[in-house]
């Protein structure tokens, strides 16, 4: 099917700001992002969400538009991995531009789903019917305490998994709190711990013992993803497996080098950063390293989505990312992911993505549209 158009709703919502303990920005309030409608010559359309929890997306709207649309209208819609083998050559002089192109690559997924009247997860090969979950917030706490509370609400709330961010947490005051949720928490929970790139390798070693000790699940992003050295000192001398990475420039040809390299037990990716048709072949190439991919968030309901059905596909995946609060980046579909009463995500049953845009709820928060 020929693509004749494609477009972007652009979305002004405002939620509840959330205060973040850490170098980044606090989330929340008024932000700008979009809706992506990718429509085909027999009447078909697919979408995605263009934009990750609070963050402006305005250049990557743009960006999609000026630089992607006319490198696929007039082509057919099936053309993934066309577009995935182009990638350098749009994006030119080795710059990024897998972030920008990923809901592109989701809503043409999403357009093949609907005319197979199939679920992508279907599509890609259905492994499961329901994934598990660990709930996450943002850092929101400068003392250990705060994590302890933060943890025994989410284990009333029926989490059984669970991952911190200690933020601007001195690594000592780090390795206390690990030790305290533990022991707040029992052994029942599933932890894990991420400070998103702030430790040093000396501070990273002390919370990682510390991570071992308390029979964590894994340590998510302790140092930065470009210090390979030291990153396969701690794989080798830690017990609990480092993650790696949520970092921006972490892309699939930087997974298949930790890979080649032996620097890390688990592989870190999401449809965020390399849409599903590299999301589906980092998780393939990590199985072949006999490696889990584990999926962190895609920043919205459509691309959380879309996770979903890379993770349904596969069986070297854990876990789903299930961020708090859901305000920040929950919207524009008439239901959300629900967990089912076994605690996990249910594998998605409509064609494509499975979502229903709320149509009404989109055009009373469009302020633009970009064609």
């Amino acid at each position: 099917m020929k693509i004749t158009d494609i477009s972007i709703d652009v979305i002004e919502r405002k939620t509840a700001s959330v205060r973040v303990q850490d170098e980044r920005a606090d989330l929340g309030g008024t932000t700008t992002q979009g809706v992506l409608r990718v429509k085909t010559e027999d009447g078909l359309e697919g979408n995605a969400f263009v934009g990750d929890q609070g963050g402006d997306s305005t250049q990557r709207m743009q960006t999609i538009i000026k630089t992607l649309k006319p490198a696929m209208m007039g082509r057919d819609s099936s053309d993934r991995e066309w577009l995935w083998s182009q990638l350098h050559v749009i994006a030119g002089h080795g710059a990024v531009i897998e972030p920008v192109w990923a809901p592109l690559d989701v809503a043409l997924w999403d357009i093949e789903g609907k005319e197979a009247g199939k679920p992508i997860h279907q599509l890609l090969g259905t492994a499961r019917t329901e994934a598990p979950l660990y709930a996450t917030y943002p850092p929101r706490y400068g003392t250990p305490e705060g994590f302890v509370e933060e943890a025994l609400q989410l284990q009333s709330d029926g989490f059984r998994a669970y991952k911190i961010h200690p933020g601007p947490l001195s690594y000592k005051d780090a390795a206390i709190t690990a030790a305290k949720v533990r022991e707040a928490v029992g052994d029942d929970m599933t932890l894990m711990l991420d400070r998103n790139h702030g430790y040093t390798f000396r501070e990273a070693l002390y919370v990682g013992h510390a991570l071992d000790a308390n029979n964590y699940f894994w340590f998510e992003d302790p140092i930065p993803a470009n210090d390979i050295d030291s990153i396969r000192e701690l794989t080798n001398r830690l017990e609990t497996p480092l993650n790696m990475s949520d970092t921006t420039g972490f892309l699939f040809h930087e997974a298949a080098n930790f890979l080649q390299l032996k620097a890390t037990r688990l592989i870190r990716g999401t449809v965020r950063k390399i849409g599903i048709t590299g999301l589906k072949k980092q998780m393939s190439m990590c199985e072949g390293f006999q490696k889990f991919c584990e999926v962190g968030l895609a920043g919205n309901s459509a691309m959380n989505a879309a996770n979903l059905h890379v993770i349904m596909s596969s069986m070297n995946c854990t876990y789903f990312e299930y961020w708090m609060p859901k305000e920040v980046h929950q919207w524009g579909v008439t239901k959300q992911l629900e967990i089912n009463e076994n605690g996990n995500l249910d594998a998605p049953t409509g064609p494509g993505l499975g979502i229903e845009l709320d149509e009404d709820w989109i055009a009373s928060h469009t302020v633009a549209t970009l064609s």
